[in-house]
């Protein structure tokens, strides 16, 4: 009895995992990945599309670059990853149009990033607007998504790490497809069988957990130094691959290799080394762009400063909202400014 009591006590003390990733309405398959990765898209528009607006930029400018970026994102994410991870569709016994079934996980980030900023800087440029101011709006927002999409592996039962007896350890059952039994990612765990190294690290709760404090610090350093000039988007992405680098050197998961070290590796040390190099380099360029460069060339003037003018409106209204908190300088100083006016017109206004 208490070898019974023991044990039932050590796996209460673990993290189940669900039993499916995948449920199914009529012919229709609702997947947890994707829904969780259109989460985090909505959430990055949303709070991006804040920051944008208290930074002096025009309303629904951060849609209409996400109606670029996104698809440009999604193609990206979706290349970076197969071509890193080719074995897993190419070679002997594999099929290759497998890659193109993006509903069944693996996405890699800095493909995503890559193709998205392009995306992003047609729309940038359509509208006559900095890049690198639009990548700082957006930088807290697209790792808050990363955090979420990371609950899609959760779901989807991949990206963890070797076996733990740590409290938090993650239990990972063996599932079950009756139509295909060698496809585990849409199948259902039936009696919570679990896998030969189960319970194991949940690297993928460590990745999620440290990108919410990524966007914390990054929101905190924005607000404290004014930072500009892509500089915010630098510090996110020195951030990022800090815990990126410990967190896939304890993955488990197939992935390919270069002198002894996972490709992800490799990809986080230059990527940290060049964020650091570009953060300290473009504070050469000054103080944060000035409101008037954020306007859209395509929106009259006059709607702008009515957008601007909203923002330090909400922010006088006391919204707890962090980021409505940290409302540019910019914007209170003016209103201080013209507080301190004199009330005559003037002919020149």
């Amino acid at each position: 009895m208490a070898d019974v009591n023991t044990a039932s006590a050590a796996f209460l003390a673990t993290i189940p995992s669900p039993d499916q990733g995948v449920w199914h309405i009529g012919p229709i398959p609702i997947r947890a990945y994707a829904l969780c990765i259109i989460a985090g898209i909505i959430v990055a528009i949303w709070l991006g599309e804040r920051r944008w607006v208290n930074r002096g930029g025009t309303k629904g400018t951060v849609i209409d670059v996400a109606v670029f970026a996104v698809p440009f994102g999604l193609v990206g994410g979706r290349l970076y990853h197969v071509i890193t991870d080719n074995q897993l569709y190419f070679g002997e016994g594999k099929n290759p149009l497998n890659a193109l079934k993006i509903w069944d996980g693996g996405l890699g980030i800095w493909g995503a990033i890559a193709l998205g900023a392009v995306g992003a800087l047609i729309a940038c440029r359509r509208r006559g607007i900095p890049l690198p101011a639009m990548a700082d709006a957006l930088a807290p927002g697209i790792v808050i998504a990363q955090a979420i999409g990371r609950l899609g592996n959760y779901f989807n039962q991949e990206l963890y790490g070797a076996h733990t007896d740590l409290p938090w350890g993650l239990e990972i059952y063996q599932r079950y497809n009756p139509t295909n039994p060698d496809d585990f990612l849409n199948g259902v765990a039936i009696g919570h069988v679990p896998l030969p190294d189960s319970p194991v690290h949940p690297t993928f709760l460590y990745e999620l957990l440290w990108n919410l404090g990524v966007a914390l610090l990054v929101i905190w350093a924005d607000k404290k130094f004014r930072l500009g000039h892509g500089r915010v988007f630098a510090l996110y992405v020195a951030g990022y691959t800090a815990g990126r680098f410990w967190i896939e050197m304890m993955r488990t998961d197939t992935a390919n290799h270069i002198l002894g070290l996972r490709v992800n590796v490799w990809t986080s040390i230059l990527l940290f080394a060049a964020a650091i190099a570009y953060f300290v380099l473009a504070a050469k360029r000054g103080p944060r762009e000035a409101p008037e460069t954020l306007w859209s060339k395509d929106v009259p003037r006059e709607d702008a400063d009515s957008d601007s003018a909203s923002a330090s409106a909400s922010t006088d209204s006391g919204e707890s909202h962090a980021e409505v908190a940290a409302a540019p300088d910019t914007v209170r100083d003016s209103a201080a400014d013209k507080a301190t006016e004199d009330p005559k017109p003037d002919a020149e206004k």
